[in-house]
């Protein structure tokens, strides 16, 4: 639109004296209004094209029913159940049965599959020498040819911070610092006295939790007025399970529910808890809750369901009941997560969705909530965006997967998983037990706790799910373990079956 010096520039024309004088008392009449309707035309338009923030909290071994609002009547988590009241639980959202492969899928939106890493460490960490098969060997580092989801976002225009756990290359090239996000500050193993990537100085004494929640809220405040991606991957509740002493008091004497009485665990959950919190807060403080989207999840299943299955007599730190068995099991125990997000103006309050979804889809969904460019790998998932603005939404993929062709020991003698691959469409899950080709058919709907195997009752629905399930490891070129050859393996694995439950 034209300014002030331009009108009056007009006005210097070789036009006759009173028509020059009118024009001139003409434009300075309406510039100023001219002006101020530009301006709020392409206010409107910046405020309608900018993309949301996006703020990704992950708990660490945190269980499906270990917060208030997916059905603990012990533990207490007020800030994610008022973060659930104000958006969307996703009921049947899954990841992977312990952290590393979690992670790795977050990261590049592909199955373990495709990027081999299926568990944490190699595969000598367990004693399998006596198993019929031969694990396949695991990937430990996200393979450097993966594009992360930050380098994308990053791309869009986005500042992208990471504060604490990484577990999928620490140092080096593998570090998030140098895959894509802007800033990055490792850290896990202990909770007090902790040690961080790159050095950080912090009080002493101060909790993990806490720290990682300073350097988050910090993020947060100096990118407030750009878009920005902040992934907050706690390592509470994660053992070794140490908590702050007041918070250990707090539920010291409070009866326990339902497996759920670990005054320690209850404590760790309460601090991140508390950071869901502080996050909430700062984004309400600056005035950016309205454009974010803010999502709460976990890596993986409780410790816990393993007295329950017969894998050990005592020991179980939390239970994840209704659902079967815990971390390092593919039953829903396991794999299935708490996920809450809130979109305001998209989400609906106080709402839920049935709809199985899956680790690889976060990276499409980010995709399309910021515009990045497509990364260079194949993505496995698909965008929940449409289920976030309808919960009744139909995706386009008929099923989701998991394949692990390995083992995680309980015991000396017990195993929280043997190699086994599943498929789940809609209610209903199969599973194939690798071993033996042992099939296991659920509906989930009807049974939740997977007590009652129906691949007898119904052989065609098995075999339909089996061979789509047959259909997907072709398709993604998905290892198979190997037949066991005893004579060949050497004494690293022998002795390595006493770690314990709950390692990753």
């Amino acid at each position: 639109m034209p300014d002030f010096p331009m009108a009056i520039q007009l006005t210097r024309c070789e036009f006759p004296g009173r028509l020059r004088h009118r024009i001139a008392t003409l434009m300075l009449t309406i510039t100023p209004a001219m002006l101020s309707f530009s301006a709020e035309i392409q206010a409107e338009s910046a405020d309608a094209r900018r993309v949301p923030n996006i703020v990704f909290i992950m708990a660490d071994d945190l269980g499906y029913t270990d917060v208030a609002c997916f059905g603990s009547r012990y533990y207490e988590t007020p800030n994610i159940d008022r973060l659930a009241t104000q958006g969307m639980k996703m009921l049947s959202h899954h990841h992977c049965q312990n952290c590393t492969p979690t992670r790795a899928a977050l990261m590049s939106g592909q199955y373990g599959a495709r990027t081999g890493v299926y568990t944490v460490g190699g595969i000598d960490r367990f004693d399998w020498s006596k198993r019929p098969l031969r694990p396949v060997d695991n990937v430990t580092e996200l393979p450097l040819d993966r594009d992360i989801i930050a380098k994308p976002l990053k791309a869009a225009g986005y500042a992208t911070g990471m504060f604490g756990k990484w577990h999928i290359g620490q140092q080096g090239a593998y570090h998030p610092a140098q895959r894509g996000f802007d800033e990055a500050i490792v850290s896990m193993g202990k909770h007090f006295d902790f040690a961080t990537s790159p050095k950080t100085d912090y009080p002493e004494g101060q909790y993990l939790a806490d720290f990682l929640t300073d350097k988050a809220v910090d993020f947060i405040t100096r990118h407030k007025s750009e878009p920005f991606f902040l992934y907050l991957p706690h390592f509470g509740v994660h053992s070794p399970h140490d908590a702050k002493p007041d918070l250990i008091d707090k539920f010291q004497p409070k009866p326990g529910v339902g497996g759920h009485n670990n005054a320690t665990y209850a404590a760790m959950i309460y601090s991140v808890d508390e950071s869901v919190g502080r996050v909430m807060k700062t984004l309400d403080d600056l005035q950016l809750a309205d454009n974010t989207v803010l999502i709460f999840t976990s890596d993986n299943g409780g410790v816990g369901g393993y007295v329950r299955e017969g894998l050990k007599k005592a020991g179980d730190v939390t239970d994840n009941a209704p659902l079967r068995s815990g971390k390092g099991s593919l039953y829903e125990g396991g794999t299935r997560e708490p996920f809450i997000v809130r979109w305001p103006g998209v989400t609906k309050p106080g709402t839920t969705c049935n709809v199985p979804t899956i680790h690889v889809d976060i990276f499409p969904t980010f995709l399309e909530l910021a515009g990045g460019p497509k990364p260079q790998q194949t993505l496995d998932g698909e965008s929940l965006v449409k289920l976030w603005r309808d919960p009744a939404a139909i995706l386009q993929r008929e099923a989701i997967f998991q394949h692990f062709p390995g083992y995680l020991g309980a015991g000396s003698d017990t195993w929280r998983t043997t190699p086994v691959s599943l498929i789940q469409m809609g209610d209903w899950k199969l599973m194939e037990f690798l071993e033996d080709g042992r099939l296991e058919l659920y509906n989930l709907k009807d049974d939740i706790s997977e007590s009652r195997n129906l691949a007898w009752e119904m052989p065609a629905k098995a075999k339909t799910m089996h061979d789509r399930l047959v259909a997907w490891r072709a398709e993604v070129k998905a290892p198979m373990p190997t037949k066991n050859n005893v004579t060949a393996l050497t004494t690293k694995a022998k002795g390595k079956g006493k770690k314990k439950q709950d390692d990753d």
